[in-house]
């Protein structure tokens, strides 16, 4: 599924996080209890993983729609990269996760001395690594989300710099904000339902 970049851009801040909270909540409410359809080492991990946490993250986005203190505000921006960076980590998780069984085989999947390390416990670079060589390579324009993927990494870890780190402006977090839309609805577009009644609602009102 391809989002017109025009489309999302019609959209207001607060709208797209509406169109966020909306998606992440269908997914936790659907995959959270997904034991008879999908498998169940993928249902056991979907189970305990905190998808609910992924629906708070998407609540807190709205903190960021206005920045009521100027004191505050290069504080409130990493606070903010912080919020999205997680549910960009959060969206590749749920995915793989979906896809346990499919990961578990891959020969390229990721190993520690105790065995396959599974997707909750796999850190971000390699997650993004993982995407950009094994679920990203098909796409026509496969580095655009690794490189846009490697930003958000990099500007969600300014949270744990004492040194200075490049973290743009608040109007450049909300044109990512709509970006992190797009790459969603990508996702979940490629999540196995029963039927298309149980999937999520990906269309974008004019």
């Amino acid at each position: 599924m391809n989002i017109p970049i025009s489309k999302l851009n019609q959209l207001t801040y607060l709208e797209a996080v509406d169109k966020i909270i909306e998606l992440n909540k269908h997914a936790k409410d659907f995959w959270s209890d997904a034991l008879g359809w999908a498998p169940i080492e993928a249902s056991n991990l979907l189970s305990k993983s905190r998808l609910d946490w992924q629906v708070s993250l998407s609540y807190s986005m709205k903190k960021w729609n206005e920045c009521s203190c100027p004191e505050s505000e290069n504080g409130d921006l990493i606070l903010a990269w912080a919020n999205l960076g997680t549910l960009v980590e959060g969206t590749i998780k749920l995915f793989l996760s979906v896809y346990l069984n499919d990961y578990m085989d891959d020969s390229a999947n990721y190993k520690n001395k105790r065995g396959i390390i599974q997707p909750d416990e796999i850190t971000f670079d390699k997650l993004r690594q993982y995407f950009r060589d094994k679920i990203w390579k098909d796409r026509e324009s496969a580095s655009e989300f690794d490189d846009w993927v490697l930003f958000m990494q990099q500007r969600r870890n300014a949270i744990h710099a004492f040194r200075s780190r490049e973290i743009g402006t608040f109007n450049e977090f909300k044109t990512h904000t709509k970006k992190y839309l797009a790459f969603l609805m990508y996702h979940l577009d490629r999540l196995p339902y029963p039927d298309d009644q149980y999937g999520p609602d990906l269309y974008l009102a004019d």
